[in-house]
């Protein structure tokens, strides 16, 4: 026999719902306002009643989520700082990226790579297998390569200023792999360039022949380049359209981070 809900109960759950999403509202339009927001504002933006969002505002500045001033206007509390450093200290990027990056490789159907600066290396982190072709030992878990010669690190040089660029180039010498590697200053700079100016990066056929990537670059909540996530694939399978879904992938893993500039 179903057992059947206490009708206290389902209306003190239904209670306990709206409360949050009203809540959640009032945090939103807060959030969205970098001086403080008036009680007449944020009742008129949430469609609450004053008297409704006051007493949900005398709640949340009880709990140090809303801070209230003398003027009787509010804005957001340090808690949310609190528990901002908290997520943010138990962030994982290669959990955070693996949902997104599992979702493009069914989308796409060829590798994705999750790359992080080492020095003067990229460092692949994570990746999904293509299933379709080998891909060398550069581009597996755990696999480095120099900056210079991969989408993902090219991403981050173009981070650099022109003087760190040139401190890299120094350091290096810009060592070649293929007949395409960039391995003079001057067109390593050109290139960069271009990265800077679009926020997509690309590797033809520089780090092995007959692989091409591209890249788009993921940053944390503090707008920072914490890595780079990537598509490789043979030449003659490799879409111009990939570019498109690179980035929306790399802003959605951004956006998990806290990146704010990110699309949603």
């Amino acid at each position: 026999m179903a057992e059947q809900q206490n009708p206290k109960e389902g209306r003190e759950s239904k209670n306990s719902i709206q409360v949050i999403e009203r809540m959640t509202s009032l945090l939103d339009v807060l959030a969205e306002s970098p001086e403080p927001v008036a009680l007449k504002h944020l009742a008129q933006a949430t469609g609450l009643h004053p008297s409704t969002a006051h007493r949900i505002l005398a709640a949340m500045t009880t709990a140090r989520v809303v801070e209230r001033h003398d003027a009787g206007t509010y804005r957001l509390g340090i808690r949310l700082l609190e528990l901002g450093n908290l997520v943010k200290s138990r962030l994982n990027i290669r959990d955070v990226a693996g949902p997104h990056m599992q979702a493009l490789h069914e989308r796409i159907g060829e590798a994705i790579n999750l790359g992080i600066r080492h020095e003067d290396e990229i460092v692949y982190i994570e990746r999904t297998s293509s299933g379709r072709s080998l891909v060398r030992v550069v581009y597996l878990v755990g696999g480095r390569a120099p900056l210079h010669l991969t989408s993902v690190g090219k991403l981050f040089l173009a981070e650099d200023g022109p003087e760190n660029v040139r401190a890299y180039a120094k350091r290096t010498g810009l060592p070649g792999k293929t007949p395409a590697s960039l391995t003079a200053l001057p067109a390593l700079e050109k290139e960069l360039d271009k990265i800077r100016r679009h926020a997509v990066a690309f590797d033809n056929e520089e780090a092995e022949l007959g692989l091409k990537c591209v890249a788009a670059p993921i940053r944390d909540d503090e707008g920072r380049m914490v890595a780079g996530l990537s598509v490789s694939a043979p030449v003659d399978r490799h879409r111009p359209d990939w570019v498109t879904l690179v980035k929306a992938a790399a802003d959605d893993i951004s956006h998990a981070l806290g990146h704010v500039g990110a699309r949603r």
